[in-house]
C-alpha cells in the first residue's frame, strides 16, 4: 500500500501493555484512551494475541498479523507452493529463488508466500498503521517454532517506496513488486474484512503510476505488478506479458531473464 493516512480518526486502547501503547502511540502522533470511544473511528489494541485494528462501530473484528494461523498458514500449507500465480511470477522455478523488494507490502500475505518458498524479501510501507501491524507480525512470527525461518527471510525498511527505492545499496534487489490499492467496482464479491477497513482508513493509491520508472531501473530482472483483472496498465505501459487469474493478473515487466548472465 502507498497512501498516507486519511482524516480517519485513531487511537490506542490501554490494554495492559503500558510501554508498548505509550511507545505506538508516540509513533503515530495518537492518543492512548482508556476505554473505547465512539470519538474514533479505529482503535488499536494490544493482546495477548498481538497488536489488532479494529473499528469503532463493531461492523468486523480486529485485524492483526499472525503468520503462523488464519490465511497464512493455509496459503503456507495449502496454498500450491510454487504452482501459485504470484510464484510463477516473480520467476521461482527449478533452483532460482530471486531477492524480492515488496514495495507495497501492507500486512505482508504475498512477501510470506515468497519468502516461505526460499526467497529474500524486503519490503516498504508507508501507511503508519499498516505498518505497526506488520511490524508486530514480524516481530511475533520470528519467535515461532514452525515460521520463524520464514520470518528471518523477511525485512522491513524503514521509508516510503521512493525513499527505499533512493536510498538503496547494495546489490539490486532481482524482483520488484508492487499490489498498490485501486477501486474496485461495488458489485464485485463480498470484500475482505481487512480490505474494507484498509479503504477507509488508506483510501487508493492514487501515485502508484509513480512507482513503475524507477523500479525498472532500479530491478535487476524484473518488476511485478499485481493488478485486478480489468484495470488499465499502471503508468499506462505495456508489460512484457500478463499471467491473469479470475479476478487479478500479473503484469510482468522483464529488464532481463534469470537464465542470463
Amino acid at each position: 500500500m502507498l497512501a498516507d493516512t486519511t482524516d480517519t480518526k485513531l487511537a490506542v486502547v490501554a490494554a495492559g501493555f503500558q510501554f508498548l501503547e505509550s511507545a505506538l502511540a508516540l509513533e503515530l502522533g495518537i492518543p492512548v484512551i482508556k476505554k473505547t470511544n465512539k470519538g474514533y473511528d479505529f482503535l488499536l489494541r494490544f493482546t495477548p494475541e498481538g497488536l489488532g485494528l479494529e473499528p469503532v462501530d463493531g461492523r468486523s473484528g480486529a485485524v492483526r498479523v499472525d503468520f503462523s494461523a488464519g490465511k497464512a498458514r493455509h496459503r503456507r500449507v495449502f496454498g500450491g507452493g510454487k504452482g501459485q500465480q504470484v510464484a510463477k511470477a516473480v520467476g521461482v522455478q527449478g533452483s532460482v529463488r530471486p531477492s524480492m523488494l515488496d514495495l507495497t507490502a501492507g500486512l505482508g500475505g504475498d512477501a510470506f508466500v515468497l519468502a516461505s518458498l526460499g526467497c529474500q524479501v524486503s519490503m516498504a510501507e508507508r501507511q503508519p498503521v499498516v505498518r505497526a501491524l506488520l511490524a508486530d507480525g514480524l516481530s511475533r512470527g520470528a519467535l515461532d517454532i514452525d515460521v520463524g525461518g520464514i520470518v528471518a527471510a523477511m525485512c522491513l525498511k524503514e521509508g516510503d517506496a521512493l525513499s527505499v527505492m533512493a536510498a538503496w545499496q547494495g546489490a539490486a534487489p532481482q524482483v520488484i513488486y508492487l499490489d498498490p490499492m485501486f477501486p474496485h467496482s461495488g458489485k464485485s464479491a463480498q470484500v475482505k474484512k481487512e480490505m474494507a477497513l484498509f479503504r477507509q482508513l488508506v483510501g487508493f493509491d492514487e501515485d502508484a503510476d509513480d512507482l513503475l520508472a524507477p523500479a525498472l531501473a532500479l530491478a535487476s530482472h524484473r518488476v511485478v505488478v499485481k493488478r485486478p483483472r480489468i484495470a488499465p496498465d499502471l503508468a499506462q505501459r505495456k508489460p512484457t506479458y500478463r499471467l491473469e487469474g479470475k479476478s487479478n493478473r500479473f503484469d510482468i515487466y522483464v529488464n532481463r531473464s534469470f537464465g542470463s548472465n
